[in-house]
């Protein structure tokens, strides 16, 4: 499993809608409220085999209210 990390940058106001959906698709380990250019963070394990970046564009591309994502890919951990 490769883990990434995403930003996500959503309208004002949308926030907590959009963490709402996020949660209801169950398939991030981790969420978190940030302060700064983004307004959540989100962890994800995508399974191996599978395409990071389908994978991703298919789980915040139909969720009304974001604005923008920054994805950050990890390759080890220590």
């Amino acid at each position: 499993m490769t883990c990434v990390f995403v930003q996500v940058r959503c309208k004002p106001g949308k926030t907590y809608a959009v963490a709402e959906a996020i949660l209801l698709e169950e398939k991030h380990s981790e969420m978190y409220s940030t302060s700064g250019d983004y307004d959540l963070l989100v962890k994800i394990y995508i399974p191996d085999g599978a395409d990071t970046g389908r994978f991703v564009n298919d789980l915040f591309g139909s969720i009304p209210g974001i604005e923008r994502t920054l994805t950050t890919i990890t390759f080890s951990a220590f």
